[in-house]
């Protein structure tokens, strides 16, 4: 089970998020502790509201008093409603804030059931009840009650995600949300990329695209991102997601950030002359153009051609998985471009490779001894699938294989979409 702790200030949103979920049959109230009761057992944000509010007056000067707690099971628990309720007073009493008045949430509209509580972390006299080592507290509570209630091990949850294979998002399903956020949530942790085109290539792997959308706002130009899911032939199969709602860090800035980071951090640790000398290798004794993407992938490298509707390779990019990070072809160099693959596997021009004396052997040598040049990690196992997800549109044709990334539980990026809107209202408010 994982526990994630929120503060703010803003009472009446956390409780609106909240309620709109059991207004909208996503979640409903399973317990409330110290609240005032209503006589059919159904609330509104005023009435709870009215048990804060002693609290929200009595404070002295604490400036984050709200307390919003998440505590999330493994999906394959079935947590009944009657040990959700165990585990929320549980967990609240051993945390110190088993005297305050909360109210305990089950929200239903993803695949993950979890439960929110709502409480102030001020006591009634207005004093912080004190938070210090609360995220190590919180950490051994939960594995307490995990042994106690029977539920499986967030630590053992997480090796085994490692030991696990990410698939490509499938457009049929209808959680297509949550498996685009776990997926470009992780890419920039762990990949480096220097543009838009470098990490639509990363994505495609996965059966996403992302696309920058422009438009005017009070006279001022803004930019952002959306993110689509693509079908098995590369159209557009569901509708366009907002980046504000799988977290910060898939944002137009962000990503605009992490591509100079990345530049810098590949000038650093120049892994290039190893993935060229790969790429020569596997040119010399490729046969065509399935036969050199086979052996890339079992290299630890995926190819992603992009092409027009009359079969023009236009463009070409590599995912090395080894070393985590994503070239376009004319990056590497010339010889890599994509119109001499394009002469290659359209016009049967088969590049002419010549033994390259690069002046940074040493580099080389060092860059190879730390990543493995002929057997990937077993993260990749997935290379070895011989299948290959096709997807043609009218500008491009996307080919790579799926199946790298760690299985990560879905969030709830609602949550913080709902809290950013807020925000925004309040401060629409505040100008008026």
């Amino acid at each position: 089970m994982v526990a994630k702790i929120g503060r703010g200030q803003n009472l009446t949103g956390v409780l609106n998020y909240n309620q709109l979920k059991v207004e909208k049959e996503n979640g409903e109230i399973l317990f409330t502790h110290k609240m005032q009761e209503t006589p059919n057992g159904h609330y509104s944000v005023a009435q709870l509201l009215g048990s804060f509010e002693p609290y929200l007056l009595a404070n002295r000067k604490t400036e984050k008093m709200v307390l919003h707690i998440s505590l999330n099971p493994d999906p394959k628990d079935n947590v009944s409603d009657e040990k959700f309720n165990a585990i929320a007073q549980e967990y609240m009493q051993k945390m110190r804030y088993g005297e305050q008045p909360f109210i305990v949430f089950k929200h239903t509209d993803i695949e993950r059931t979890h439960i929110h509580i709502v409480s102030v972390c001020i006591d009634e006299e207005g004093r912080k009840i004190s938070d210090s080592y609360e995220r190590k507290r919180s950490m051994d509570i939960c594995r307490d009650l995990e042994r106690k209630h029977g539920l499986a091990c967030a630590i053992d949850a997480t090796y085994k995600q490692n030991e696990k294979t990410f698939r490509p998002v499938d457009y049929k399903t209808n959680d297509i949300k949550s498996q685009i956020a776990s997926v470009v949530r992780y890419m920039p942790k762990s990949y480096q990329f220097q543009s838009l085109g470098e990490y639509n290539a990363l994505l495609s792997l996965f059966n996403i695209t992302a696309e920058e959308v422009k438009g005017e706002l009070h006279g001022k130009l803004k930019q952002g991102l959306v993110y689509v899911a693509l079908n098995e032939n590369g159209e557009k199969s569901s509708n366009p997601f907002k980046a504000s709602l799988f977290g910060k860090g898939a944002g137009y800035i962000e990503l605009q950030n992490h591509f100079a980071a990345s530049k810098v951090a590949l000038k650093e640790n120049d892994v290039r002359p190893t993935i060229r000398k790969t790429i020569e290798t596997t040119l010399r004794a490729a046969i065509d153009e399935q036969d050199f993407k086979k052996q890339l992938t079992e290299k630890g490298i995926n190819v992603i051609t992009r092409k027009n509707d009359m079969g023009r390779i236009y463009g070409i990019t590599f995912v090395d998985h080894n070393s985590k990070s994503v070239w376009n072809g004319s990056r590497l160099g010339k010889e890599f471009s994509a119109n001499v693959f394009n002469d290659w596997w359209n016009n049967g021009l088969q590049p002419e490779i010549k033994n390259s004396e690069d002046t940074k052997t040493i580099l080389i040598k060092t860059v190879s001894e730390s990543l493995p040049a002929e057997k990937p990690h077993d993260l990749f196992d997935f290379l070895s699938n011989k299948s290959t997800i096709q997807s043609n549109d009218i500008h491009s044709s996307i080919e790579g294989f799926g199946g790298l990334l760690p299985e990560a539980q879905g969030e709830d990026y609602q949550e913080q979409d709902f809290a950013n809107k807020m925000k925004k209202k309040k401060k629409r408010k505040r100008g008026q």
